[in-house]
C-alpha cells in the first residue's frame, strides 16, 4: 500500500533545502545590515539625486542645503526615497544621513567640493552708475550736508528777484507749502505790497532712493524750479498761459546724493491798472506754493524737511544709459556675468560720459579755451581723469597709451581729450575691481571704498593710500570709521534692508476696499515712510542696535496713518513716533507695511509670513512648493480661521517637510490683519498666536505669540549669523567663505561682542576684505 509521505531520504533532502535557503535569506540579510551610508545612497537614492548629489533629469536641484544632521536624518526617515512606500528608516536613515551630509550636503562638504574664492567681478549696474558720478564729481568738489534742514527764503516785495534793496525777509523754511491768502507773506505782511511780490528759495535736495523723481509745482502764479542744473528748469510756468495751477517734471536721481535746488515765485498785479483810475479798487486775488515730488513707486506729497538743507552744492552727473540687470541668483547682486548687452551699455556709457565732460571741458577742466599752453594742461586734466578711474596712478607706459596716443594727430583739443576718456572708460582697469592683482595701499582703499559707498576712494583715502597711511590695520579702520558715516553708506544700507525686507521692489498692496476702508495707494505710500524712518532711528541712533529692529514697539504715524490704525492724532500730524496701544508691536515683525506686503487683498498669510521669517531672518532654504500654490478660497470655508485653512490646505505629508516650519512661524503673527491691525479674535473665535520653532540644533522653541518670537530671534544665533552672511554678500558681493571657512562664525562673535552695532559690523567687514583674506592678513602691505 502506497502511503502520501515522503519517505526518511526525502525528507532529509528537504531539510538540507530548507536549510541553504534560510542561510541564504540570514547571509543577504546580514549583508544589507551591513550596507555603507555610500552604499545605500547608490541603491535608493542616486537615481534621483545624482551620484554626487548633483542632481538629475526628474530630480534638478543640487542635494546641499542647511538642515543639521539630525534634522537630515528625521527628513529621511519621514521621506525618501519619494514615491516609496516603504521608507529608509532606523539605522540606514541615520548612515545615508551622515554619508549625504558629510559628501556634499553640508556648508564644509559644498567648501571642500568646490572651494569658494573671491572672484574677478565688473562693476555692477549700482557702481557704475556711482563711479561715474563721483568720478566727473572729482573736478567740482563735494557736496555738503550738514545738520540744517530746509530751505534758504528769499522774499521781496517786488517781482524783480535779486535786487538786495528789495529784499525784505531771508529764512529757513522747512519745506514749500504755503497759502499767502489775500496778503503778503511772512510774519509781518504789511512789508509787502498783496498783490505783488516774488519768493526764491535754494539749498539742496537729497534723493533716500534711485529711480525717477516726479517734482510737481503747485501754484495759481508764475513759477519755474531748477533741480540739478543751474542753468535749464526742470519746470518752467514763469510765463503763465491758461488756467494751469499744478506742473509736473521727471528727473532721474542717485540714491544718496544732493542735488542743487532752487524755486522761484512771483505774484504780479492783476486787475484795474491804478494809473489808469487810482480810486477803482484792484480785486483782491490769493495766492499759494507747494514743492512736491513723487518718489519711485510711491504718491506725491510735499517734500519733507529732512530731505532739504539750504546749503548749495555743485551738479552731480547723472548716467542715463540703461544697462540690464546684474544676475542676483546666488542672492546678491553681482558682476561676475559678460553679455553682449552689457558690452554694448559699457560702450553707450563711455561716450555719455565723454559727452558730457567735453561739452563742460572748461568747468571740470579748468582750462580755458584761450589758455596758456592749453594741450599740456589738458594732457593733465586726461592724466587726473584716468588715475581716479583707474584708482591709482599711472605707469609710463599707461600715460603713453591713455594720454600721449589720442592726443597724436588729433584735429582739435576737444577730439583728443574726448579719445582719452573713450580710451579710459572702455579700459578692464575702470570696468573690473583689482584687474592688476596688487595688494598695495591704493588696492586696500579701492577694497574700502566700494565695499561702504560702491565707488571710488575720495581724495583723503587715496590720499592715505599715496603716503603709506594704511599700512596697519588700525589706519584701515580710522578710515572706515570716516567713510560710514556719508550718505553713500547710509543710501546702501537703506538698500540692504529693503532687499532683506523683501520690499524692493516695492510691492503693490491694493487691499479689499470693503474690509479695508481707507487704505489706498496713500495709504501704503505713507506705510512705506514709515517702516523708512522706523529703520533709520534704529540703524543710525548711537547703539545701532540690529536686537531693537525686534524688540522695539513703536511706530512712526503721521495723521492719515493714525486714524486707519485707531491712533489719536490730528488730521495734518506729521510723521512722528508713537508707542503702541497695547504693547502689541514687535518691531519690524508686526510693522503694518510688512504684514500688508506679507497678506493678501481681504486676508492675512501665515505662509508668507513664515516664509519672510524662514528665509531672511533665519537664513533658512526653503524649496518651491512642487506645483503652483493656490490659497484656499475663504468663502469655501466661510466658518474657519485663516489658520484652521491653512492648516487644512498643507495637511498632506508632501507639504509638511516645509510647511511644518514655516506654518509655526508664521501663526505667531496671527493677532495681525492683512494690512498689521491688530486684533484678537476672527471669524468670532479668539486668535491663536501658538507657534514653534526646531532649531538647527535639534531643540523645538514654543511661542505664546509675537513677542516671544521677537525676543527668540532677538537673541538667536542663527538669526546673528544669517544676518552677518547676508550683509556681508551684499556690501562685498563676494562669497564670505572665500575670506577664510571660519570668517563667519568670526564675524558673528564680533557682532555679539559688539551689542549686535550694525555700524560697527559694517566697518568690520569693510575693514576685514580691505585686508584680504585670513592667510594674507600677516603678510606686511606694500607701500
Amino acid at each position: 500500500m502506497q502511503t502520501c509521505f515522503p519517505s526518511v531520504r526525502n525528507c532529509r533532502h528537504l531539510l538540507i533545502l530548507l536549510g541553504f535557503a534560510l542561510l541564504l535569506h540570514c547571509s543577504k540579510a546580514i549583508a544589507a545590515e551591513g550596507l555603507s551610508g555610500e552604499q545605500i545612497y547608490r541603491q535608493q537614492c542616486a537615481s534621483c539625486h545624482g551620484a554626487k548629489g548633483e542632481g538629475s533629469e526628474e530630480y534638478g536641484r543640487p542635494l546641499v542645503g542647511d538642515r543639521s544632521l539630525d534634522q537630515l536624518t528625521r527628513f529621511i526617515s519621514k521621506s525618501m526615497p519619494k514615491n516609496s512606500e516603504k521608507k529608509c528608516t532606523g539605522e540606514d536613515a541615520q548612515k545615508v544621513a551622515v554619508y549625504i551630509y558629510e559628501a556634499f550636503y553640508s556648508k564644509t562638504a559644498q567648501e571642500r567640493n568646490k572651494p569658494p574664492r573671491i572672484e574677478l567681478s565688473r562693476l555692477t549696474v549700482r557702481q557704475y552708475r556711482q563711479v561715474a558720478a563721483d568720478l566727473i564729481g572729482t573736478f567740482r568738489g563735494a557736496a555738503r550736508w550738514d545738520n540744517q534742514r530746509g530751505l534758504k527764503g528769499e522774499y521781496f516785495k517786488s517781482r524783480r528777484l535779486g535786487r538786495r534793496n528789495e529784499r525784505v525777509l531771508e529764512r529757513i523754511d522747512p519745506q514749500v507749502q504755503f497759502d499767502f491768502g489775500v496778503t503778503g507773506p511772512g510774519p509781518d505782511p504789511t512789508k509787502f505790497e498783496p498783490d505783488q511780490f516774488s519768493i526764491r528759495w535754494s539749498g539742496s535736495v537729497l534723493a533716500p532712493e534711485t529711480g525717477e523723481y516726479e517734482f510737481i509745482v503747485r501754484t495759481d502764479h508764475a513759477a519755474r524750479l531748477w533741480i540739478n542744473d543751474n542753468k535749464r528748469p526742470l519746470i518752467d510756468a514763469w510765463v503763465k498761459s491758461g488756467n494751469d495751477t499744478e506742473y509736473r517734471a521727471s528727473i532721474f536721481l542717485l540714491a544718496g546724493r544732493v542735488y542743487p535746488l532752487r524755486l522761484e515765485f512771483s505774484k504780479a498785479k492783476q486787475g484795474v491798472d491804478d494809473s489808469k483810475d487810482k480810486k477803482k479798487k484792484r480785486p483782491e486775488v490769493k495766492a499759494s506754493i507747494a514743492l512736491e515730488w513723487k518718489l519711485p513707486h510711491r504718491t506725491p506729497e510735499t517734500i519733507p524737511q529732512r530731505c532739504l538743507s539750504p546749503l548749495p552744492v555743485p551738479v552731480s552727473f547723472v548716467l542715463t544709459t540703461p544697462f540690464p540687470a546684474d544676475d542676483r541668483s546666488v542672492g546678491y547682486e553681482r558682476g561676475t556675468s559678460i553679455s553682449r548687452a552689457w558690452e554694448q551699455a559699457t560702450t553707450d556709457g563711455a561716450i555719455e560720459i565723454a559727452d558730457y565732460v567735453t561739452r563742460r571741458l572748461a568747468e571740470l577742466s579748468g582750462v580755458g579755451d584761450s589758455a596758456p599752453d592749453r594741450s599740456a594742461k589738458l594732457r593733465d586734466f586726461c592724466r587726473r581723469f584716468a588715475e581716479r578711474a583707474f584708482r591709482r596712478p599711472l605707469t609710463d607706459e599707461q600715460k603713453r597709451l591713455y594720454i600721449e596716443r589720442p592726443f597724436t594727430n588729433a584735429r582739435d583739443m576737444e577730439t583728443a581729450v574726448k579719445r582719452s576718456l573713450l580710451f579710459v572708460l572702455k579700459s578692464p582697469r575702470f570696468l573690473y575691481r583689482e584687474i592688476s592683482g596688487a595688494r598695495d595701499g591704493y588696492a586696500l582703499a579701492c577694497r574700502l571704498s566700494f565695499a561702504l559707498w560702491d565707488s571710488l576712494p575720495d581724495a583723503e583715502l587715496l590720499q592715505a593710500a599715496a603716503s603709506g597711511k594704511l599700512a596697519t590695520r588700525e589706519q584701515v579702520l580710522r578710515q572706515a570709521e570716516r567713510m560710514v558715516s556719508d550718505l553713500r553708506t547710509h543710501a546702501k544700507l537703506h538698500d540692504f534692508f529693503m532687499q532683506w525686507l523683501k520690499v524692493d521692489p516695492a510691492p503693490d498692496l491694493a487691499k479689499d476696499s470693503t474690509q479695508f476702508p481707507g487704505f489706498d495707494r496713500v495709504a501704503a505710500s505713507d506705510l512705506r515712510t514709515s517702516l523708512e524712518l522706523f529703520l533709520d532711528d534704529v540703524l543710525w541712533s548711537d547703539a545701532s542696535d540690529f536686537r531693537q529692529l525686534f524688540l522695539t514697539d513703536y511706530l512712526y504715524l503721521n495723521g492719515r496713518l493714525a486714524q486707519l490704525y485707531g491712533i489719536n492724532l490730528p488730521t495734518n500730524a506729521a510723521f512722528q513716533k508713537v508707542p503702541p496701544k497695547n504693547g502689541d508691536r514687535a518691531g519690524i515683525l508686526t510693522h503694518p507695511y510688512l504684514m500688508a506686503t506679507f497678506a493678501y487683498t481681504a486676508a492675512s498669510s501665515p505662509i508668507h509670513r513664515g516664509v519672510f521669517l524662514a528665509r531672511s531672518v533665519l537664513g533658512r532654504t526653503l524649496l518651491p512648493p512642487p506645483e503652483a500654490f493656490t490659497p484656499l478660497p475663504a468663502e469655501l470655508h466661510p466658518k474657519l480661521t485663516t489658520r484652521e485653512r491653512v492648516d487644512l490646505q498643507t495637511r498632506p505629508q508632501a507639504c509638511r517637510t516645509c510647511h511644518g516650519m514655516i506654518n509655526p512661524l508664521g501663526f505667531t503673527l496671527e493677532n495681525f490683519d492683512a494690512i498689521g491691525r491688530f486684533r484678537d479674535r476672527e471669524k468670532d473665535k479668539p486668535v491663536n498666536p501658538m507657534g514653534s520653532y526646531l532649531t538647527r540644533k535639534g531643540e523645538t522653541v514654543q511661542f505664546t505669540g509675537v513677542r516671544d518670537l521677537a525676543g527668540f530671534l532677538a537673541a538667536s544665533d542663527e538669526v546673528q549669523e544669517a544676518f552677518v552672511e547676508q550683509l556681508f554678500h551684499y556690501f562685498v558681493k563676494q562669497p564670505i567663505r572665500a575670506y577664510g571657512s571660519d570668517k563667519i562664525s568670526d564675524l558673528r562673535r564680533f557682532f555679539v561682542d559688539n551689542r549686535c552695532n550694525v555700524r560697527k559690523l559694517m566697518v568690520e567687514i569693510a575693514v576685514e576684505t580691505a585686508l584680504g583674506p585670513t592667510e594674507d592678513k600677516s603678510k606686511v602691505l606694500k607701500r
